[in-house]
């Protein structure tokens, strides 16, 4: 990112680094309609239980929640549809091959705006089992002791 792009953050997923080790980062775009947009200039969003999936080589995202706007008239969105995400078709083939190869999962880890546009933070992850989560909170701990300290 240059210094001069203006990111504002708009919602991130927290759970991401508790059960999921991340392996690798991306940026998408996404298709959103008018009243999506307001909505997430809002802040109403929840990516809690949002994942990715490819299908016919286009990249879709499943169970977010973008929050209905409330000065929507008939025409409002509906709050969980699926939601196309922009991406280059060589990044798209590359993310195909990790997830098909190696069993990993695509998850959002946070939406922002960047430069008036709407992006979303795409990861390639693999699950976390439970030691390993335990794991992560027991070092979580010693850092904050040492830092205190």
């Amino acid at each position: 990112m240059d210094t001069k792009d203006k990111v504002k953050i708009i919602g991130t997923n927290r759970k991401a680094n508790y059960q999921f080790e991340i392996l690798a980062r991306y940026e998408a775009g996404i298709v959103l309609l008018g009243t999506e947009v307001k909505s997430l200039r809002e802040g109403k969003v929840n990516l809690g239980d949002a994942y990715g999936r490819i299908i016919d080589d286009e990249l879709w995202l499943y169970n977010s929640h973008i929050s209905e706007y409330k000065f929507g008239t008939l025409n409002n969105h509906d709050p969980l549809r699926r939601r196309k995400l922009l991406m280059n078709r060589r990044e798209i083939k590359k993310i195909k091959s990790k997830i098909e190869e190696q069993g990993l999962t695509l998850i959002p880890v946070k939406i922002y705006l960047k430069n008036a546009r709407i992006k979303l933070e795409i990861a390639v992850a693999k699950g976390k089992k439970l030691f390993d989560k335990r794991e992560s909170v027991k070092k979580r701990e010693t850092e904050r002791k040492l830092k205190n300290i």
